[in-house]
């Protein structure tokens, strides 16, 4: 990227960005501090997280327009963490995710997404979507009949008012007449503030006050590969639609170190670490913000709506997350994919199941994806497999026996070559042609070596004809090269 190109992406329309960074912000500030409270952890640490990862990603991010913060991906991989160790363990997961990811994109790994098929992506957002349902269980159990109905008008609100008029995001307005409604008939369900402190002024850098020693490391290091697994999952995954949506391309490798940056920024001002939220990125991009300055304004007119308005904010009723959250797990569930269930290839179904099951299961997002790529990374092989073959065919005189390969040899497919192969023939001399086959692996070139060794033991001639230059040098490379012809 020129100097010229990221200027050009901080001043393109500033008016326009700016209103929709504003714009973005009413969006951002209830999913927040409802992902805070999914986390289990006090409203401010979302919300600091949000503006600093705002800020940071605007600077340093390789992809303008895309809203960054405290998401629901990261937090429910956190949750178990703070449950379970406290609130200063997590400030060190989120230094460690964010140097994971700086590292992610320093080695250019981010090409390993391109793994991420769409039925594990879809199996991804749907398991997301279940756990965002979840976490809202314990909010509705053991609580008055207000919470109730203020769940269903808050519901009716955020569905309904869309279909009168948007210009104002529904959410915000769930949260302006619930807490209105709580605050007037002083009714008896827990605000925010019972959540824990909100957040007063500027953020101040802090350090985790844990024991820096194995122990400590060996606990919060799984937890820290997770949350960046899933942020930068998550946050290409963000990209790659800004990309569709804009016509546009995105640095995917200066958005990993970007964001990598960010978190531990977000580390040491005591937030949880963030990624890329696609609800706020489509909803910024709708209004017209393209550029790195509507992210910025996002996270500073956060900061500023926070430090002058934080006494409502902390009279807001939980029950108007839930209301948002679970219109937010209704959304993000791919409803689609249940109909495509009858109609997709079993395997590709099968894949997308595993996923979610696991997800369910661990509560660990990075661990549903590396089961779905390594299931479906499997089945691939199956059907490639399935392709490779050998015809065997004897000369007129019957002194030659040929084998036609064919297909693709690997690991899970070059058996099939000694398998074809008819040892006890009476053939002086056998030819292996390869012209229609590709070896792709040592295994494939050990296999063919070890053959082509069995029929020289039997005191046959053999020739191995129109093996490519990749064939040569993995057989090399196993010691068979003398096998080719």
């Amino acid at each position: 990227m020129t100097v010229q190109q990221y200027l050009r992406e901080w001043t393109d329309e500033p008016v326009r960005n700016v209103l929709a960074g504003m714009v973005g912000t009413f969006a951002l500030i209830p999913e927040v501090i409802a992902f805070s409270y999914a986390a289990g952890v006090a409203p401010q640490v979302g919300l600091f997280a949000s503006f600093v990862i705002s800020i940071a990603i605007a600077i340093t991010g390789g992809r303008p327009g895309m809203i960054s913060g405290a998401a629901g991906s990261v937090a429910l991989v956190a949750a178990d963490l703070v449950h379970s160790h406290g609130y200063q363990y997590l400030l060190l997961a989120t230094l460690l995710a964010g140097f994971i990811q700086i590292v992610f994109g320093l080695l250019r790994m981010q090409n390993i997404m391109r793994f991420v098929s769409r039925e594990v992506e879809t199996g991804f957002v749907n398991a997301l979507a279940i756990l965002i349902f979840s976490a809202q269980v314990p909010q509705m159990l053991h609580v008055t009949w207000h919470t109730y109905a203020l769940i269903g008008v808050g519901l009716a609100i955020i569905y309904l008012l869309p279909r009168v008029t948007t210009a104002v995001p529904s959410p915000l307005v769930c949260i302006l007449a619930l807490s209105a409604l709580s605050i007037m008939l002083n009714l008896p369900v827990h605000v925010v503030a019972d959540l824990g402190p909100l957040p007063e002024g500027l953020p101040r850098l802090v350090l985790p006050s844990v024991p820096l020693n194995v122990a400590t490391f060996t606990t919060v290091l799984p937890y820290a590969f997770a949350m960046a697994m899933v942020g930068l999952l998550e946050s290409l995954m963000t990209a790659a639609v800004v990309d569709e949506l804009t016509d546009t391309h995105s640095n995917k490798r200066m958005e990993c170190t970007g964001l990598g940056l960010s978190n531990m920024l977000v580390g040491l001002f005591g937030g949880m670490a963030g990624c890329g939220m696609i609800g706020q990125t489509v909803g910024n991009l709708r209004y017209g913000g393209r550029g790195r300055l509507s992210t910025f304004t996002a996270g500073a007119f956060l900061l500023l709506l926070l430090v002058v308005l934080h006494r409502f904010v902390a009279r807001v009723p939980v029950a108007a997350l839930v209301a948002i959250m679970i219109m937010v797990s209704i959304s993000t569930f791919s409803w689609r994919s249940v109909r495509d269930l009858a109609r997709h290839p079993r395997l590709s179904s099968l894949v997308m199941l595993v996923t979610v099951a696991v997800v369910v299961a661990t509560h660990d997002l990075a661990a549903g994806v590396a089961c779905g790529v390594l299931l479906n990374g499997l089945f691939f092989s199956f059907q490639v497999m399935k392709l490779a073959g050998v015809t065997p065919e004897t000369s007129p005189d019957g002194l030659t026996r040929l084998y036609r390969v064919r297909g693709e040899l690997f690991f899970a497919s070059a058996s099939i070559l000694p398998d074809t192969v008819d040892f006890q023939d009476a053939s002086p001399s056998v030819i292996i042609d390869l012209a229609d086959a590709h070896i792709w692996d040592i295994s494939a070139a050990d296999t063919l070596g070890k053959t082509v060794a069995r029929l020289q033991e039997r005191g046959k001639a053999v020739s191995v004809i129109h093996a490519n230059p990749r064939a040569a040098a993995l057989c090399s490379a196993v010691g068979w090269g003398g096998v080719l012809s």
